[in-house]
């Protein structure tokens, strides 16, 4: 075979491969899309959800209230240890979306990448803590002053550590931060390596019932309990993705209800399907709200805020305008009662 052959060839190869991976993930658009019929309707049977989820996250909540079932659409699982990788497989295309917590989304943003908040929820300020062991010395924020940290970077721990220290009069380096994956800063902080670590729950419910920890201070005050759902823009223009993750957000915001009334089985739920004990699981789900919220003026200058204290600190380069990372599109779908 001459070389313009092989080629031609490998060119045609490559272009029937991407055709078949296009088919294969539901891409494209309109009648190209494999999930959209003839009629230009969409058949969900042929659309798969490729959801990121983090420790008692989605799949534990959608497990737990049961909303899941009737689902026409195939979902497939990815589990991230918080909102900062997971993001970064939104923007990358493995993943359609996920929850995330306030600040992920800023991060992603700064960084340039392509995604929307499409719908949220208050989960509340409780489990949202600054742990320091039980006997320490540390009593008010102000003792944080040259101490060891343990924080995920990007995360909404490190958005509520950045205004605990500044209204104690402390910049951030005035800290030693320590970056770390939660799982990583559990362990670090149960072995004594770390002065206090800035978590949120089930992890701060860890700390507390695992390691002996004490919440100097919780979110109260400081920051927002935001879960937001975060998707992708290829995702969002893609008309069979975007109906079935309508559907989605549907069931999504009624498990949501139904956890903040029935806590117990809840926490029972959580337990079993991320392997916490039911201690853990129940601490974190008695101090756990649910109020819905949409994506609106309020939300966007929230998360505005949080954009701005981090270029502040130059922890993000250059300004970040939030309100171009939202979308309002799924505000129509009515709250369960």
């Amino acid at each position: 075979m001459t070389r313009t052959k092989r080629t031609l060839a490998a060119a045609v190869l490559a272009l029937g491969l991407a055709a078949a991976g296009a088919a294969a993930c539901g891409g494209g658009d309109g009648g190209a899309n494999a999930a959209i019929g003839p009629d230009g309707k969409v058949d969900l049977a042929k659309v798969t959800l490729r959801v990121g989820d983090q420790k008692g996250g989605l799949r534990a909540l959608l497990g737990a209230s049961g909303d899941l079932a009737g689902a026409a659409y195939r979902i497939e699982w990815k589990q991230f240890t918080s909102g900062p990788p997971l993001l970064e497989a939104v923007n990358a295309g493995a993943v359609d979306f996920g929850a995330v917590g306030n600040t992920p989304p800023v991060f992603a943003a700064a960084a340039g990448s392509k995604i929307k908040i499409v719908a949220g929820a208050d989960l509340g300020l409780t489990g949202q803590a600054v742990l320091v062991p039980k006997d320490s010395a540390i009593r008010a924020p102000a003792d944080l002053k040259g101490k060891r940290i343990g924080v995920a970077k990007g995360s909404s721990a490190h958005y509520h550590l950045l205004t605990v220290l500044k209204r104690a009069g402390l910049a951030f380096e005035d800290i030693s931060p320590q970056y770390l994956a939660p799982p990583d800063a559990l362990a670090a902080f149960s072995s004594g390596k770390l002065d206090a670590w800035a978590i949120w729950d089930p992890y701060t419910a860890q700390g507390e019932r695992q390691a002996g920890g004490r919440a100097l201070v919780n979110g109260t005050g400081y920051t927002t309990g935001y879960n937001l759902i975060v998707a992708s823009g290829k995702t969002l223009k893609d008309r069979a993705r975007e109906t079935a993750l309508r559907d989605f957000v549907t069931r999504q915001r009624r498990a949501l209800v139904w956890s903040a009334r029935h806590s117990g089985r809840w926490a029972e739920v959580w337990a079993k399907d991320t392997g916490l004990p039911p201690e853990v699981a129940e601490l974190a789900a008695r101090r756990r709200t649910a109020a819905l919220i949409k994506i609106d003026d309020t939300l966007v200058r929230n998360e505005q805020l949080v954009a701005d204290a981090f270029r502040e600190q130059r922890l993000i380069p250059g300004k970040v305008d939030m309100a171009a990372f939202t979308d309002r599109r799924f505000n129509d779908i009515e709250d369960p009662a």
